[in-house]
């Protein structure tokens, strides 16, 4: 017979991100933010790859990755709006971690779960630190798939993307709820 964990499930059921420009400080500190990490680690990870590594982002390296992103906007010739949302959770930031996805070589594990894996890590991560108090936020944006951006501001090789941002701070606002989705028209039972 299992054996229930209500508040755990209550969590799940209820969790709401926080958005990003409404963290502020403090942040967890390096001793608060590894058990996070150790938490986000213990995704299943389909033939025990770890095919994901993380960036932990702090304040002092914001401003520098909010002029990359800006640079590239540029050279992509995205359109003003576009590069001040490309650049604004640099310039609002206070602490991100970013989940880097890592491809390796495997005969039996194909990409596209290591794909998986990384985003159920970014989604642990979240997870870990709402459940620990704090607020938390899973970003991307343009500049998380722009390979030049990867390469300027984290250096990635090839075989490695931006799985996501996850930014962590304390919360000033809470969120309203909002819709979610009608079970009824997602699910199909199979009965037979």
């Amino acid at each position: 017979m299992p054996i229930p964990n209500p508040a755990a499930l209550d969590f799940l059921i209820t969790r709401r991100s926080r958005p990003a420009k409404t963290l502020a400080m403090p942040v967890p500190k390096a001793e608060e933010l590894a058990p996070l990490l150790q938490a986000a680690a213990r995704t299943p990870d389909h033939g025990k790859l770890e095919p994901w590594r993380f960036i932990v982002i702090e304040k002092p390296a914001m401003p520098r990755l909010a002029e990359i992103a800006e640079q590239r906007g540029h050279a992509l010739g995205l359109d003003a709006e576009q590069i001040t949302k490309g650049r604004g959770q640099f310039d609002q930031g206070h602490l991100a971690v970013a989940v880097i996805e890592v491809q390796k070589p495997s005969e039996k594990i194909p990409s596209i779960e290591q794909t998986y894996s990384a985003g159920a890590v970014c989604l642990a991560l979240l997870n870990a630190a709402l459940t620990s108090g704090w607020g938390a936020n899973w970003l991307s944006g343009w500049p998380s798939h722009d390979r030049g951006f990867m390469q300027e501001a984290f250096g990635l090789q090839n075989h490695e993307r931006i799985a996501g941002l996850i930014h962590i701070g304390t919360e000033t606002a809470t969120p309203p709820e909002r819709p979610r989705p009608d079970l009824e028209t997602i699910t199909t039972w199979m009965r037979a």
